[in-house]
């Protein structure tokens, strides 16, 4: 069980580069998304930089689309400082779930890990972040925003999460029904307790949000809203421009 009395650091990550990026194409049809380009850094190199900047340097990579082209990447750049590992899905793509589910040993004897998006970029302050999910003894601890998207996350006003809305289709889930649900924007990061994982009872190709939607009701799961700062879902191509004016 998670204490908020404990102090052992939070140093190692997950970064999810498996996907196929079927939005980015026509990049995405010779190359992984993660390997996209942002003023001649790539998504993978300037989020492994992201994290050493918090201390984090013992990273672990899932790989699918094009798996090659990102290993030989890591290999000659000599994981642009950090210790990288690979948690190979070429078989198949698991999703955010069943790839954090996969990579799992490879956090064993941690209390707390990081996994996130390889196609986000932001400057969220990921010190304040590890803080308020230590001191909250919270199972997971997720990246939010106020921005205009499809789905979202539903929080009560202990910043709980409650349910999931997508107002595009009109579908809701509600797992903890209360006042004043309050719609956040996810932004692929998540502190996660590794308590968690015996707790995922799903097998094979799964999203985390189904499992984090499983638990709410009974376990804390909570947002930290980074409202204000740098944010980009480097998704399609003309948001490459965009990132590329945000970050340099």
């Amino acid at each position: 069980m998670s204490s908020s009395l404990s102090n052992k650091p939070v140093k190692k990550a997950l970064i999810l580069a498996a996907g196929l990026g079927t939005r980015l194409k026509p990049w995405t049809d010779h190359h992984p998304k993660a390997l996209a380009l942002v003023n001649g850094k790539s998504l993978l190199q300037r989020n492994v930089e992201f994290l050493q900047a918090s201390g984090i340097k013992d990273i672990i990579v899932n790989v699918h689309h094009f798996a090659d082209q990102v290993l030989r990447t890591i290999e000659e750049n000599n994981g642009w400082g950090a210790d990288i590992s690979i948690s190979d899905e070429t078989n198949e793509v698991l999703e955010t779930g069943g790839g954090l589910l996969k990579a799992s040993p490879f956090f064993e004897d941690e209390e707390n890990c990081i996994m996130m998006n390889a196609d986000v970029l932001t400057d969220l302050d990921l010190a304040s972040m590890i803080a308020l999910h230590e001191s909250s003894s919270a199972l997971a601890t997720l990246a939010v925003s106020n921005r205009q998207t499809s789905r979202y996350f539903l929080f009560n006003n202990n910043d709980e999460l409650c349910g999931w809305r997508n107002n595009k289709t009109g579908e809701e889930k509600i797992k903890k029904p209360s006042d004043n649900l309050a719609e956040k924007a996810f932004s692929g990061i998540h502190i996660i307790n590794t308590r968690l994982f015996p707790l995922m009872h799903r097998n094979g190709k799964f999203s985390i949000v189904d499992v984090y939607l499983d638990l709410c009701a009974t376990e804390t799961i909570k947002a930290f809203d980074h409202s204000g700062r740098r944010f980009i879902d480097v998704g399609k191509p003309e948001s490459i421009q965009q990132a590329e004016e945000m970050f340099g």
